[in-house]
């Protein structure tokens, strides 16, 4: 694969970021379901915060494959503080807003973000509304100058903590996508209550929310584009995000076969190393296969997103193709490790029901395929 020297050294301080500052740590946060802040505050130190956005607003003014492969490396130490920190932080909440804001928006928020002084939070999905964001059911109503809020929003990773939430609502019921808004809500404004969600199957340390919205009044300049415009607002940011997560998913496979290259070279069974066994050797190849495949297909969608090139078809092929090898390789390092790899005191177990949460947010597997059809016969299966 083709990097230049700039973008090998970006994964090179994201992999030393993350042995040092994520890895120590991933087994004593594995069930705090709380929201690695230190973490971010120092990738933020350490320029690992900036993702592709200019430097004038405090991005780190990086192309899109340099960021990529900065959340390969994180992802691969903690899927976590990937969703928290990139996927959710920047790729969708930073995106809606560089992409959408007004230059006073942009220098608002923008600048706190990317420093970590201000948590975002991207708040789409519904208790009735997931696949279907057009047929989202919180309304905004206008009076005067501001919007009130009424609804409720489920599934919002950094929603109890969040100081900023871009919050998409309908502002003419019925409408769907043509009466989508969306605002930018704090996380403490008066009739906003957020409560946590627990007992989540994976992405135990990050923070994970439902929010329920009573007449919450947001002011008219929170406004992000156009009444009407929240829908395309919610597909950029979803593109964005779909590329980021398919880069953890590479992190997940390598990072199982990391562990099963080495597992293999040293556990012994029938008198040598269960590497020399066949089988042990066909699937850590059918790993190696599907890490260089991924990274491949999440690289090419990154290149053709600085391009500004038209990237969906690409970007959906390395999602749904990247997050379900995840699973695969962490299903398969499990059988490989035997009993340990059960075990909560190895990374893998934990890493396969990371994996399941990737193949599930922003879009399932079999949303991907549909939006690739699309692309590809030009007859939409919805909408």
């Amino acid at each position: 694969m083709q990097l230049t020297d700039a973008q090998r050294m970006v994964y090179a301080t994201a992999k030393r970021f993350a042995e040092r500052e994520i890895k120590p740590h991933v087994r004593e946060r594995a069930n705090d379901e709380c929201f690695p802040l230190d973490i971010m505050r120092k990738l933020a130190d350490s320029g690992l915060l900036g993702g592709p956005f200019p430097e004038q607003y405090g991005g780190a003014g990086i192309d899109n494959v340099s960021y990529v492969l900065i959340c390969e490396a994180i992802g691969g130490a903690s899927p976590s503080v990937f969703t928290a920190a990139l996927t959710v932080q920047l790729s969708l909440v930073g995106t809606a807003i560089y992409a959408f804001g007004t230059e006073d928006q942009r220098k608002d928020y923008l600048p706190d973000l990317f420093s970590a002084h201000r948590v975002g939070a991207f708040a789409l999905s519904e208790p009735n509304v997931g696949s279907d964001p057009a047929a989202i059911e919180l309304t905004a109503q206008r009076d005067a100058d501001d919007w009130v809020l009424n609804g409720s929003k489920f599934w919002i990773s950094n929603g109890s903590i969040a100081d900023v939430i871009v919050v998409f609502a309908q502002t003419q019921p019925g409408a769907r996508h043509k009466g989508m808004a969306a605002f930018m809500v704090d996380g403490d404004a008066p009739g906003l209550e957020r409560h946590v969600i627990t007992e989540k199957l994976g992405l135990h340390a990050s923070n994970t929310a439902a929010l329920f919205f009573d007449s919450v009044r947001v002011s008219g300049d929170r406004l992000l584009g156009a009444a009407g415009d929240g829908f395309k607002i919610a597909q950029t940011s979803l593109e964005s995000g779909r590329t980021s997560t398919a880069a953890c998913a590479v992190g997940i496979i390598q990072a199982c076969l990391d562990a099963c290259i080495a597992y293999a070279g040293q556990r012994k069974q029938w008198g040598k190393a269960i590497g020399s066994h066949q089988l042990i050797q066909e699937m850590v190849a059918d790993m190696a296969t599907d890490c260089e495949a991924a990274r491949l297909l999440t690289v090419e969608a990154a290149r053709l997103r600085d391009a500004e090139e038209p990237a969906t078809k690409n970007v959906v092929m390395a999602k749904q193709f990247a997050t379900e090898a995840a699973v695969r390789a962490a299903r398969s390092a499990i059988s490989l490790h035997g009993g340990v790899g059960y075990l909560g005191e190895y990374p893998i177990e934990a890493l396969l029901r990371d994996a399941i949460g990737l193949s599930l947010y922003e879009g399932t597997t079999q949303i991907q395929k549909l939006i690739l059809g699309r692309e590809l016969l030009g007859v939409p299966a919805f909408w």
